[in-house]
């Protein structure tokens, strides 16, 4: 490196710079993830508590956006790729640690912030209903000017309903700005920004980056709700729920169809009604074959029938029995009083 550089004539790198850039070499192939950080309007104390936090997940560096660059080109990340997020002060986190895990503890490490006039609204702020303890006076222009509904209440004024005063981007007024502040309302956060993070093959941007936890549980609560819908309309049997659903929704439309029709069953079709019932669950057991025991479900080998047979001999065998049992008696007592 000394040499090409003499040869066009430059003066050799300081030796800190060359240390820094060996190390953010090192750091770089021994860690498997590389995540970039935006430090604007980032707090010195914020990041320290961050840092901290994370002691034991992360390295974080802070260095030169040329000799990062370098560092990452050494180990196959192209300067074209690396620009885009590397615009405002340079933060570059080492980690073996998934960086969704690491972006979702660093958002639970951000802190609320009043508006600033200026900026722009990071989400839909709302002003909500209620008694602002706000006394009359300059601040009613105020209120007009942001089109909220309000009324003197005892003296102060009452927002009469929630109001939308800003949507995502909007640029927050001076007005705006102070009454957030008076009504203690803190629509910003503090905290490291991720701007995106590799992994050695391909750059996650931010916005993937980023997991809405509570939307992704409903997320997937719905998807499984719709999956076993599918199986119901469909007959998927091997879907435990979904077998469950269907046996119930059968049962309820006969006790429908019973109740509209009008139906009397007896003894003798309520019997018949029993085995064809009883046939045609072990018919649905069996043509789900080995899955039929990962339900709870196994096939009867005996027929109704065959059960009802059985039943009549085991009571035939007691009649019996007891028959003898009285003549044995009997004998008894004629042989004692004869």
């Amino acid at each position: 490196m000394s040499i090409a550089l003499q040869k066009r004539g430059r003066k050799e790198p300081p030796e800190e710079k060359k240390k820094e850039l060996e190390y953010l070499i090192s750091l770089a192939k021994n860690k498997k993830y590389i995540i970039f950080a935006d430090l604007h309007s980032l707090p010195a104390k914020q990041l320290q508590i961050i840092k901290k936090q994370l002691r034991n997940e992360a390295v974080f560096r802070v260095s030169r956006k040329n000799l990062v660059i370098m560092a990452l080109e050494k180990i196959g990340l192209k300067k074209e790729q690396l620009i885009p997020y590397i615009k405002n002060g340079v933060m570059v986190i080492f980690t073996d640690t998934n960086p969704f895990r690491v972006s979702l503890l660093i958002d639970k490490l951000k802190v609320p912030a009043p508006a600033k006039a200026g900026l722009q609204a990071p989400k839909e702020i709302v002003v909500p209903e209620g008694d602002t303890n706000i006394r009359p006076g300059p601040m009613v222009s105020v209120f007009g000017k942001l089109k909220i509904p309000y009324e003197v209440r005892k003296g102060t004024i009452y927002i009469k309903s929630d109001t939308v005063v800003a949507k995502k981007g909007d640029v927050i007024s001076p007005e705006l700005a102070s009454l957030l502040q008076q009504l203690g309302i803190q629509p910003f956060e503090i905290g490291l920004s991720l701007v995106a993070a590799w992994d050695k093959s391909i750059i996650i941007p931010q916005d993937l980056l980023h997991i809405d936890l509570e939307l992704t549980k409903n997320d997937l609560i719905q998807a499984d709700r719709e999956a076993i819908e599918l199986a119901v309309e469909t007959a998927y049997l091997a879907v435990s729920e979904a077998l469950t659903l269907v046996l119930v929704a059968a049962e309820r439309g006969a006790e429908r169809i019973i109740q509209e029709t009008g139906l009397t069953i007896d003894t003798s079709t309520a019997e018949t009604s029993i085995k064809e019932a009883f046939n045609e669950e072990q018919a649905v057991v069996a043509s789900l074959g080995d899955k039929a025991k990962d339900l709870g479900l196994e096939i009867i080998s005996k027929s109704v029938e065959q059960q009802k047979a059985e039943k009549k001999e085991e009571k035939k065998e007691e009649k019996k029995e007891e028959e003898q049992k009285e003549v044995d008696v009997s004998e008894g007592l004629s042989g004692l009083f004869g």
